[in-house]
């Protein structure tokens, strides 16, 4: 019963998209194990283009289920949006979603607004999609689950709780707050946009194991990389909840898990989006970020972009249990001229495995030399001019891990596999 776990070696927004699209032909479920509204996977293929926030990157096999599980938090809106969007564009879904999983509510993402705005200059860089919000209800005991959206009386009760308990926080906090939705009215409006998938809530532990003892292949999908982990990464400029591949199992509905493969994705260069460090930040950014469109897929905010960093990757893959590395985007470094690869810190963090936040770091580089081939249709490591297959060698020799599949360019085509 093979399974596949795909996960970021980095801060998120490495490619994780196109590495489950490319392997999702092959799976039987495509499953999404942790997060929400707030991710943005770039798929491309022959259906088109598509940026998907809640669904998984593997939809468009459609022989496999979809499955968002129970350690997702479910904007029911949204989805709901995002469904007609792909199946209009002639798609076939067959989703189930968690009874387990917790609801995000509107009111959750004003929440999350009215707390980075309170914050200023001190924001955490949210995306505002009020995952944070939902998950912090859940950890309190007041969170909405998904399964009660098919018991309309218990969740009326349960609105009615929660509503009793986070609005008089909400106003003496937030000055501007307004909400005049009654229990009854925000229950009522939860049913109305859930309608379109409420049909395929389950318990969907059970299709899992179904398909786990037919000798199905699952494929397993997180959002954001080993750098925004609640416990490991750069706190507190982290996502909120986990997005290591251990976890997989857990939010997927499967907590016995045990992956046949882990996959760490990782871009040829760094970027990172939202609030934090990025060690390696070039100094100009500009003309490479809009060479590589590197702005985020849910705000569309420009990410920082930099060199590759060897320790942080390293660390990120280390984190997630990799056992190969995906490495992404290697189309973008043809003609960088100032080509080097971060191989360690100055300071105490040289040698230190935690992930490094406490100081201002100083990277060590180490260059190489560059490559001016256009290697979009290069279908084989060794179709590669010498220069990119050395960084990529360089880039191995560093993670100790082996990197198998190369991707040059968006399209599912254009992969190369070790």
């Amino acid at each position: 019963m093979p399974s596949i776990v795909v996960v970021g070696a980095n801060w998120g927004d490495e490619g994780k998209g196109r590495i489950v699209d490319y392997l999702a032909g092959d799976a039987s479920a495509s499953i999404r194990f942790q997060g929400g509204n707030n991710a943005g996977h770039t798929v491309v293929n022959r259906f088109g283009s598509y940026k998907l926030h809640q669904l998984p990157s593997g939809i468009f096999n459609s022989d496999s289920i979809a499955v968002l599980g129970p350690g997702m938090v479910i904007s029911p809106g949204p989805l709901a949006a995002e469904l007609t969007a792909v199946t209009e564009a002639g798609l076939n879904i067959q989703l189930v979603v968690s009874d387990r999983a917790t609801l995000c509510l509107p009111l959750h993402a004003l929440e999350d607004s009215l707390e980075e705005e309170r914050l200023g200059a001190r924001a955490y860089g949210s995306t505002r999609q009020g995952i944070a919000p939902a998950y912090g209800d859940r950890v309190m005991k007041k969170g909405i689950m998904v399964g009660w959206l098919n018991e309309p009386k218990v969740l009326l009760e349960r609105i009615r709780f929660l509503l009793e308990w986070k609005l008089p926080q909400m106003r003496a906090l937030y000055s501007e707050f307004q909400f005049k939705q009654t229990a009854e009215q925000l229950t009522a409006e939860l049913l109305e946009l859930s309608a379109p998938w409420q049909t395929s809530i389950c318990n969907v532990t059970e299709p899992l194991q179904s398909l786990q003892q037919q000798g199905k292949t699952l494929l397993f999908e997180a959002q954001l990389g080993a750098g925004r982990d609640l416990l490991y990464g750069e706190y507190p400029w982290t996502t909120s909840s986990h997005v290591t591949a251990a976890y997989a199992g857990i939010g997927s509905g499967l907590p016995a898990l045990r992956p046949d493969r882990i996959i760490a994705v990782a871009k040829a260069f760094s970027s990172s989006v939202g609030t934090g460090t990025l060690p390696t930040a070039m100094d100009q950014q500009q003309s490479f970020r809009e060479q590589t469109k590197e702005y985020g897929a849910v705000t569309g905010r420009p990410r920082d972009v930099g060199y590759f960093d060897a320790v942080a990757t390293r660390n990120g893959a280390e984190l997630q249990a990799a056992t190969e590395i995906a490495l992404t985007k290697l189309d973008c470094l043809s003609g960088m001229q100032d080509l080097k690869i971060c191989v360690a810190y100055e300071g105490h963090h040289k040698d230190n495995a935690i992930w490094p936040q406490t100081e201002t770091l100083k990277p060590v580089y180490e260059h190489l030399d560059c490559w001016y081939e256009d290697i979009t249709d290069c279908r084989t490591f060794m179709s590669l001019p010498k220069a990119a297959q050395n960084y990529v060698l360089r880039i191995e020799a560093l993670m100790n891990i082996p990197i198998k599949m190369i991707s040059v360019g968006p399209e599912r085509e254009q992969m190369i596999i070790r």
